[in-house]
């Protein structure tokens, strides 16, 4: 056969074990036709594009395993705080948009950090200064908790007769007047009011977050928000619609969102949103269940409880959001219906509870090829760190949050034993216990950019931060990091034609600017991407 597209003269990592050293792969109708040197070269045709990668690193198409895609993508079109933790610059970031829209009813956004205002809790008032005569409501940058003016308070009802909703909570002055910050459940509360976003808006938002992500390399990824309910948006219609009119180059897979106000009684809903949301190159078969929430907020569901400012124990060891004897029961119903579950799990107490359903499932149905998953995995017990491999459960890690960083150092580690603050994001001990690694982003919390990610899960310190790294020795290597956000999270995805670079494999690709291999791990950051393909064709030139 002749091959299509032919790349040559470069090193490439084929996330094969198996395969030795390449420098081309030829490809021929999507797929990948031939991995070697030289000899590869001979299936060039009079019409074979040959591109010259004149040293530069190929590799498969980074694959994102918990990514928000279509809100990224609406977001960038809304109120942007992300990139700073200037407070004037937030400010002034509001004020203009607001004065840009003036016919918006409400304004909103987000990226703000909680490092920027004293314990984390963002003041109402300084958002009156900037927009007095509208509501605004801004989600932070990990979307737990919102910053509010005091017309939105005030449209919602919220004073200080209202109560916290069993799982969230109003920040509150000494009086006990709201003070401008709502934390997991008590978003709700205002976010209820907000206009809907418009099927429309939301289509383009996916097309954006496409654009961007095959920007970064991402040929596939797993949205972690499908169907949603407990008062997160529903995106599905824009998959729905992205899939069925061709409009979708990504393959994706939507985790169809557990409602942890219903129980096992949403199965049978589960099954027929499968069916309905699995069309061209969409696929929805995996259920994501929040266990917890987050720990700068003190809702991750810890084994410990968490200090107060003074260091002293509290009485608070964090949220479970689903019972955990429930949980075992739901999750070995929806393994025995095929689905994978794909946990948000921060917390140690959340990561054990998410294990031991696991366990359950194992136990009831033996080993079904369902491959869970659970994601963030900030705080892991060491007892449970063998149990991923022995359960069959791959470990889903967002790295960038491995590293030091004012929220970090100042809203988490202060506030944890030091017991649960050591054991912070184990990628390390993870690997050596030979546990299935897995590997994303969750933008719109932090980048969507692999590069970005797998630098820190090398160095454990975010590229030109200047900061130490983040509890040494837990590093990865470059190619275990790389193999992470290939082949891994293709294994994760159910994508089995996917995440490596072999004959017969579908050709999602993706060229380096450079060959990270061959410079300092203190530079992998430097890199970026200078062209991704989906089945052989071109998604993104630099």
């Amino acid at each position: 056969m002749v091959a299509d597209l032919i790349l040559t003269n470069g090193p490439v990592f084929t996330a094969d074990p198996l395969r030795g050293p390449a420098t081309t792969v030829a490809v021929a109708q999507g797929r990948v036709l031939a991995v070697g040197a030289d000899d590869v070269r001979d299936l060039a045709g009079p019409r074979t594009e040959v591109i010259d990668l004149a040293g530069r690193l190929l590799l498969p198409g980074f694959q994102d395993a918990h990514v928000h895609a279509v809100l990224g993508g609406t977001e960038l079109n809304q109120c942007d705080l992300t990139g700073t933790t200037d407070l004037d610059e937030y400010l002034r970031r509001v004020q203009d948009y607001a004065d840009a829209h003036p016919g918006l009813e409400w304004i909103s956004g987000g990226g703000w950090a909680m490092e920027v205002f004293p314990g984390g809790v963002p003041g109402r008032e300084l958002l009156d200064r900037v927009v007095p005569d509208r509501p605004v409501y801004l989600i932070n940058r990990d979307h737990h908790g919102a910053w509010v003016n005091s017309r939105a308070l005030e449209i919602a009802g919220i004073d200080e007769r209202t109560p916290d909703p069993a799982d969230g909570r109003i920040d509150r002055r000494p009086d006990g007047t709201p003070a401008g910050g709502l934390q997991e459940g008590a978003m709700q509360l205002v976010a209820k009011l907000l206009p809907e976003v418009t099927p429309a808006e939301r289509l383009a938002g996916l097309l954006r977050a496409q654009t961007l992500l095959h920007s970064l390399g991402v040929t596939a990824w797993q949205d972690a928000m499908l169907c949603a309910s407990n008062g997160y948006p529903d995106v599905s219609d824009a998959y729905l619609e992205a899939a069925a009119t061709g409009q979708l180059t990504a393959t994706v897979v939507g985790a169809l969102w557990w409602d942890r106000d219903r129980g096992a009684e949403q199965i049978p809903d589960l099954l027929a949103k499968r069916e309905r949301h699995t069309v061209g190159r969409l696929r929805a078969d995996s259920v994501k269940l929040m266990l917890d929430g987050v720990a700068e907020n003190f809702t991750a569901a810890m084994t410990q409880p968490y200090r107060d400012s003074c260091g002293c124990a509290t009485t608070n060891a964090g949220l479970s959001f689903i019972d955990p004897a429930a949980l075992r029961e739901f999750v070995t119903s929806l393994d025995a219906h095929g689905f994978q579950t794909h946990f948000h799990a921060l917390g140690d107490r959340a990561v054990r509870e998410a294990l031991d359903a696991v366990a359950a499932a194992r136990a009831a149905n033996g080993f079904r090829d369902t491959r869970p998953h659970l994601a963030h995995l900030q705080v892991v017990h060491p007892d449970d760190v063998p149990r991923f491999r022995a359960l069959g459960a791959t470990a889903n890690l967002q790295a960038f949050w491995a590293s030091h960083e004012p929220q970090m150092d100042e809203l988490t580690i202060p506030f944890l034993t030091p017991e649960l603050a050591g054991r912070q994001y184990p990628f390390g001990d993870l690997w050596r216990a030979g546990v299935h690694l897995a590997a994303g982003s969750d933008w719109p919390v932090t980048t969507p950019d692999p590069l970005q990610g797998i630098h820190v899960a090398v160095n454990r310190a975010h590229h030109g931060s200047g900061y130490d790294a983040f509890l040494p020795g837990q590093e990865l290597d470059l190619a275990t990091a790389l193999t992470a956000y290939t082949a891994g999270s293709a294994f994760v995805n159910r994508l089995d034609d996917t995440g490596s670079i072999r004959p017969g494999f579908r050709a999602d690709l993706v060229v380096l600017d450079r060959d990270p291999f061959a410079g300092p791990p203190g530079e992998i950051g430097d890199a970026s991407v200078a062209m991704t393909f989906v089945d052989g064709r071109p998604v993104y030139t630099a």
